[in-house]
């Protein structure tokens, strides 16, 4: 017969850790998708939490004095996991941009649809590339990298003494707002310089031949052309998604510092 028993100041201590671990799971991407079951999402935080306290409950928990203290760590907690997997979330917007500057180059940015995981309006380039990108973040085990880092954050950050240094986190996010343009245009560059060279010959040919519909022309051409330079691009999706996730590895190491 097991007999575990436990005091109230160890239930206290997990639950500080329930927190953090279960906002990131809301929040970050894999793990967040809303085709995911609740109660799966709910179950994966519990057993993560259940393992990170069996390697890091110090010799002594947490000792409160009011409930609005605890509720203040508590809230703490959250916000630290939040941010952890917002740093996180982030990173995977980059494809969205792409994706949408492919489809008004191409001719197709009226064309949206439901993504499933997000349950929001995507263009078509857009949920191509965050598909692709999910597939490739499970087959590197970057999952497993997200969790590994979640887990020293118990290290760096020990419950109950999360700081938030405000000033360092949002010029961290400014920095990040100038990666994301360049990571973005770089993803997208081979058809936005396609594109411009289509647009340039086509002038040309309205110039020399202005009996001719280039409008209706180019339509065809730059749909045709889009699709033919994604296909033939779609081997630099690893590439990108190096570049993601380094990007992601740097900005959540970023937000951690700033919380210590």
């Amino acid at each position: 017969m097991i007999n575990y028993s436990f005091t109230v100041y160890d239930l206290e201590y997990f639950l500080l850790i329930l927190v953090r671990v279960s906002c990131f799971v809301f929040i970050c991407p894999f793990f967040s998708m809303n085709n995911t079951p609740r109660r799966v999402r709910t179950a994966l935080s519990i057993f993560i939490s259940a393992l990170i306290y069996s390697s890091v409950t110090p010799a002594e928990a947490i000792v409160t004095n009011s409930l609005l203290q605890y509720a203040i760590i508590v809230l703490s907690e959250a916000i630290a996991g939040l941010l952890i997997g917002l740093s996180v979330n982030v990173c995977t917007t980059v494809f969205n941009f792409a994706g949408g500057i492919a489809d008004m180059e191409t001719g197709l940015r009226m064309v949206t649809l439901m993504d499933p995981a997000t349950r929001e309006q995507v263009s078509i380039t857009g949920g191509i590339f965050n598909y692709a990108f999910s597939m490739i973040l499970i087959a590197s085990g970057m999952y497993r990298y997200l969790l590994g880092a979640l887990a020293d954050t118990y290290v760096l950050i020990p419950v109950g003494h999360v700081t938030f240094n405000m000033n360092g986190i949002m010029s961290t996010f400014v920095t990040f707002l100038g990666d994301y343009l360049i990571i973005g245009f770089r993803i997208i560059l081979p058809i936005f310089a396609t594109m411009m060279m289509l647009n340039a010959i086509l002038g040309v040919m309205a110039k020399v031949s202005p009996q001719m519909n280039m409008f209706s022309v180019g339509i065809q051409l730059k749909v045709i052309t889009g699709l033919s330079i994604l296909f033939l691009t779609v081997g630099m999706m690893p590439a990108a998604s190096d570049m993601i996730f380094a990007e992601m590895k740097k900005l959540m190491v970023s937000v951690v510092s700033n919380l210590m």
